[in-house]
């Protein structure tokens, strides 16, 4: 009986050795050609030109992304707080990838499974930095590895704060406005400062699909995404 105990101890630990080396072997191709996270330091988004006129007054401005960019110490706590409550609300106790998150969405989604039901996501506000700037959108394997594996070197790199600054000010809301900054300004006519919990969970909304929320397009939609954010907000 020690004897056939000690033949399947063997067998398990030489599968368990070779599913350790196949994925070491794995993650040896998929992270020598990763992306330097170090780019990150040195981010410099296009902006808006804007022209004023002697007394102050806006004249005209021109961009190809409408964007005005804002550091993290500009930004008011409740539009941190709503954006950190509808994309990742573990952002500041994660290193890069939110395992407790990932686990629950992949219950939700085996639980959905068949059910015709989108699939619920767990990239945190780390990875979408790493996505937005460092990768493409590919939806493979291979991408979520370096994802995730870039996230945890990120986090390693930088403050929560300049990470969750770097997400807020490249993100792409529709209408052309890019960043907390210019979101404010297209959808509301209104600087960051001034953004009611509403607004500013409206603007929460968006980056998971513009074009699913529009204003005016998609309104219903919009104000049950908007509602859903504040709930999260008071929840969290």
């Amino acid at each position: 009986m020690i004897r056939l105990i000690g033949y399947f101890f063997g067998i398990g630990a030489f599968l368990l050795l070779g599913v350790a080396g196949a994925a070491a072997l794995y993650l040896g191709v998929v992270t020598k050609d990763l992306p330097d996270y170090e780019v990150l330091a040195k981010y410099s988004p296009p902006v808006t030109t804007r022209f004023h006129a002697g007394n102050g007054a806006l004249m005209a401005e021109y961009a190809r992304e409408r964007r005005l960019y804002l550091p993290i110490q500009a930004i008011p706590d409740r539009v941190k707080a709503a954006f950190i409550s509808a994309e990742d609300k573990n952002f500041y106790q994660h290193p890069g990838v939110d395992i407790t998150g990932l686990a629950r969405a992949i219950a939700v989604n085996l639980q959905n499974f068949g059910s015709g039901r989108r699939p619920v996501g767990a990239s945190t506000i780390t990875q979408q930095v790493a996505k937005n700037f460092l990768l493409s959108s590919d939806q493979t394997i291979d991408r979520k590895v370096k994802e995730a594996i870039l996230s945890f070197r990120i986090e390693q790199a930088y403050s929560k704060d300049r990470i969750l600054e770097l997400y807020l000010n490249e993100i792409f809301f529709g209408l052309n406005s890019y960043g907390i900054a210019g979101a404010a300004l297209t959808y509301f006519d209104k600087s960051v400062t001034e953004l009611t919990i509403a607004e500013t969970a409206y603007l929460a909304a968006l980056p998971k699909g513009p074009a699913n929320y529009h204003p005016f397009r998609k309104t219903e939609a919009a104000i049950e995404r908007r509602n859903w954010v504040i709930d999260r907000m008071v929840e969290n």
